[in-house]
C-alpha cells in the first residue's frame, strides 16, 4: 500500500515538476532576454560637443573657411563622397556610436535633411575650429561652445514634442555625452594670436579653460545628460603642422607638455564633478599615450608614415589647401597617422575610438 501510495505521489509530482521547470525556464529565459534588450538600449543616442575631431558637417552649413565637404576629404567614406568629416572615412565618433548598437555614423545637428527620429539616436553639435574659449572661435567664425550647447537645448525642446516628455527624458538621461575640444584653444589661439598670452599665462590660461568646461558639463547636467565621457588632448606637438615649428621633423615638445598638464587637471575635474553633481558618470578618455605611441612606432600599428599628412607635403595642407593638392594625394590613406597636416586618418580614428570605448563600454553598458 505505501509503495503503490508512492508511485501514486511519484507520477503526480514528476509532472509537477516539469511543468515548474518549464516555468522557471521561462520566467528566467524572459527574464534573459529582457536583459539582453535593456543592455542593447542602456545607450539609446550620442551626443557630442566638439571641435574638427568630431564635426561631423556642422560647418557645411555656416559662412567659414573652416570646411571639409570637399574632395578629397570623404574619398573613403561609405559612398566616397565628402561629407564635412576632416578625414578621408569616418570620424572616432562614428566607430563609437557603431559599437554601442547604433548607426554607424552620427549625423550633423545643423543637417535640416536629417529629421529629429535619425538625431534621436546621435547627433554632432561640433564645429571644426571651435574651442572652449569663444574667442578660438571667433578666428575662424566658427560655432562657440556656448552655441552648441543652445543648440543642445533647442534638440531637448525637438525631442519633447517628437517622442513624448517621458521618451526624451529617457534618451537625454541615458545618452553618452562625448566632449572632443580644447586643443585649437592652445594651437590656433594662445600660441597664435597676442590677445590670450598677454592676459594668461599658460597655467592660468589653462585654469580659464577648465572652469569653462566645468560650466559646459554642468549646463549639460542641467539639461538631464548623466553619462559623459571627456577625451583629453592629443600629444598636439606631434601633428605635422606642429612638427615644422622649432626642429624641422620633431614634435613640439613644448605644447606637448602643455597637453600633458592639461590632461592631468582635466582628470581632477572630473573627480570633482562626480564628487558634487548628482547621478554624473563621467569618465576621462586618454588618448595622449596612444597617439604618442603611435607616433614613435607607427609600423607596430601598421602605418608607414606619421610624420606626414596623405594630403599635398603632409606638411601644413588642411581644409581647402587639401583640395589645391590633390596631385600629389597618397595613394592608400591606411598607410598614414594622419589625412591632412591636422586631422588623422580614418584608420588612426578607429584606433582612438576603441580607447574611448574601452573606457566607456564597461561604465555605461
Amino acid at each position: 500500500m505505501s509503495s503503490s501510495l508512492f508511485q501514486m505521489r511519484s507520477y503526480f509530482f514528476l509532472p509537477c515538476l516539469m511543468i515548474l521547470l518549464f516555468l522557471l525556464l521561462v520566467v528566467v529565459g524572459g527574464a534573459v532576454v529582457a536583459g539582453e534588450k535593456k543592455k542593447k538600449t542602456k545607450v539609446p543616442a550620442i551626443i557630442v560637443f566638439g571641435d574638427s575631431s568630431v564635426d561631423t558637417g556642422n560647418n557645411n552649413f555656416i559662412p567659414t573657411i573652416a570646411r571639409s565637404n570637399f574632395w578629397p576629404y570623404g574619398r573613403d567614406y561609405a559612398d566616397g563622397l565628402p561629407t564635412g568629416r576632416f578625414s578621408n572615412g569616418r570620424l572616432a565618433t562614428d566607430f563609437i556610436s557603431e559599437a554601442f548598437g547604433l548607426p554607424p555614423s552620427i549625423p550633423a545637428y545643423l543637417d535640416k535633411t536629417c529629421t529629429i527620429d535619425q538625431l534621436s539616436t546621435g547627433v554632432s553639435f561640433a564645429s571644426a575650429a571651435t574651442g572652449l574659449d569663444n574667442a578660438t572661435a571667433g578666428v575662424l567664425s566658427v560655432i562657440t561652445l556656448d552655441e552648441q550647447l543652445a543648440y543642445f537645448k533647442e534638440y531637448t525642446d525637438r525631442l519633447k514634442i517628437a517622442k513624448g516628455e517621458a521618451a526624451a527624458k529617457e534618451i537625454i538621461g541615458e545618452a553618452l555625452y562625448i566632449w572632443s575640444i580644447g586643443t585649437n584653444d592652445f594651437i590656433e589661439n594662445y600660441y597664435n594670436l597676442p590677445e590670450r598670452w598677454m592676459q594668461y599665462s599658460v597655467g592660468e590660461y589653462e585654469a580659464y579653460l577648465l572652469g569653462l568646461a566645468e560650466a559646459a558639463i554642468r549646463r549639460v547636467h542641467e539639461l538631464g545628460g548623466r553619462k559623459m565621457d571627456f577625451t583629453g588632448l592629443t600629444p598636439m606637438g606631434c601633428l605635422p603642422a606642429e612638427r615644422i615649428i622649432g626642429d624641422p621633423g620633431e614634435c613640439n615638445e613644448q605644447y606637448n607638455a602643455v597637453a600633458r598638464t592639461f590632461n592631468a587637471k582635466l582628470q581632477e575635474l572630473v573627480v570633482k564633478l562626480n564628487q558634487e553633481l548628482p547621478g554624473l558618470q563621467l569618465v576621462f578618455a586618454d588618448t595622449y599615450q596612444l597617439l604618442a605611441n603611435v607616433v614613435n612606432k607607427p609600423a607596430d600599428y601598421g602605418f608607414d608614415n606619421a610624420v606626414q599628412g596623405c594630403c599635398g607635403t603632409g606638411l601644413f595642407e588642411a581644409g581647402y589647401f587639401c583640395s589645391f593638392s590633390t596631385s600629389t594625394l597618397c595613394e592608400n590613406a591606411n598607410k598614414y597617422v594622419f589625412f591632412d597636416a591636422i586631422h588623422p586618418t580614418e584608420k588612426m580614428y578607429k584606433l582612438l575610438a576603441d580607447t574611448v570605448i574601452n573606457t566607456t563600454l564597461h561604465v555605461f553598458m
